[in-house]
C-alpha cells in the first residue's frame, strides 16, 4: 500500500496526484510516512471496508454535498486487501495491476538493467525508512478476550510515560474514529499503544469474535 502510494504518479489513474489516502488502525504505519513526505491526507479508520466507503464518496454532491473531497483515494487494510475509489471493496486484480504499473514505468528502457519489485521497494526503504509488521490471531478465547481487553482499558491511563523494554509508551488509547465525512463517531475500535519512536502494539478483537 505504502509503495503503490509512493509511486502513485505512475498509474495514469493518478497521474493528478492522490487527494487522499487510509489505513485500517491495526495496519502499519508505514502509509503514513509516505502522506506526510507527499503532504496527503492520510486517515487512520476502524477494521472494516465500510469506514473507506465514505471518505471515497467524499466530495459527492449527491451523498455528502459540501463536504471535502478525498478522490483519487487509496486505502488498505491489515489483511492486505488494497484498492481505490474505482469501487467500493477490496481488488486485488487492480493491486497486482498497479503493481505491473509501476514496473513497466520504471522499464522504460530497454537497454537499461531490469528495474524489479526488490529494487522499487529497497529505494522505497532508502527513502522513508522500513516499517516491520507482525500479527497473531487467537481463536476460541471469547471470554478471555473479553477480560483481557477489560483489563487493558482499566490500564490505559497509568501506562503513558511508562518504559517497557527501553521504549517510552508517548500515548495509549482506546481507539475512536470520528468521521471526517458524515461525522460519526465509531468507538471501542481496539487498544493502541504508541511509543516514542512510533512502534505500536495494537490488541484488537476480531468483528468475527475469534481473536
Amino acid at each position: 500500500l505504502a509503495i503503490i502510494a509512493a509511486n502513485s504518479k505512475c498509474i495514469p489513474f493518478f497521474k493528478e496526484g492522490l487527494k487522499g489516502c487510509a489505513r485500517s488502525m491495526p495496519t502499519s504505519g508505514a502509509l503514513d510516512l509516505v502522506a506526510k513526505k507527499k503532504k496527503i491526507p492520510c486517515f487512520v479508520t476502524p477494521t472494516g471496508w465500510k469506514f473507506f466507503g465514505n471518505l471515497m464518496d467524499s466530495g459527492d454532491e449527491l451523498y455528502f454535498p459540501g463536504k471535502t473531497s478525498y478522490v483519487p483515494f487509496l486505502c488498505g487494510e491489515e489483511s492486505f486487501g488494497t484498492s481505490s475509489n474505482h469501487v467500493r471493496e477490496k481488488d486485488g486484480m487492480w493491486a497486482a495491476l498497479a503493481w505491473l504499473q509501476i514496473l513497466a514505468s520504471k522499464n522504460k528502457d530497454d537497454k537499461k538493467p531490469l528495474v524489479t519489485v526488490e529494487d522499487i521497494t529497497k529505494a522505497h526503504w532508502k527513502e522513508y525508512g522500513r516499517n516491520y509488521y507482525c500479527r497473531y490471531d487467537y481463536e476460541g478465547v471469547e471470554k478471555g478476550a473479553d477480560e483481557l481487553m477489560a483489563g487493558l482499558k482499566e490500564k490505559l491511563k497509568d501506562l503513558e510515560g511508562k518504559e517497557m523494554k527501553g521504549m517510552k509508551i508517548k500515548t495509549a488509547e482506546n481507539f475512536a474514529y470520528n468521521d471526517p465525512v458524515d461525522e460519526s463517531v465509531s468507538a471501542n475500535q481496539g487498544i493502541n499503544i504508541i511509543f516514542e519512536d512510533g512502534s505500536r502494539i495494537v490488541f484488537r478483537l476480531s468483528g468475527g469474535r475469534g481473536s
